[in-house]
């Protein structure tokens, strides 16, 4: 069975910074792109950041463009979000997914059939 499980939030202060981790398990995303998603209450799910297995090829949504970095390592099969000068509009649930259909990250979150629990991440300002 395939699992994302997401680890890494937490509530920080404004400025600060917090690394995510989406583990995989149950099979090999080699050739999957993999993204991360947001929503806080109230709010559709919105796209942050993506990237492809292969190539490493990264896409941002404009709101955290400079800010987050979006990385892999495929050796232990996680994908990362290094997210830095955490503003509280940033504060959300977010959650890992994987598209296994498109070798190119895409900001769509229609296009991902497999998605993580959530973590909480907290900004205070």
């Amino acid at each position: 069975q395939v699992q994302l499980v997401e680890s890494g939030g937490g509530l920080v202060q404004a400025g600060d910074f917090l690394r995510l981790s989406c583990a995989a398990s149950g099979r090999t995303f080699s050739r999957y792109s993999m993204g991360w998603f947001r929503q806080s209450p109230g709010k559709e799910r919105e796209f942050v950041a993506a990237i492809s297995w292969v190539g490493g090829i990264t896409h941002y949504a404009d709101s955290v463009k400079g800010r987050f970095t979006i990385s892999r390592d495929s050796a232990k099969n996680t994908v990362y979000l290094q997210m830095n000068a955490l503003k509280p509009e940033d504060t959300a649930v977010y959650f890992c997914a994987a598209d296994p259909n498109r070798s190119l990250p895409t900001s769509s979150p229609a296009f991902y059939d497999i998605w993580g629990q959530g973590t909480q991440v907290t900004v205070s300002s």
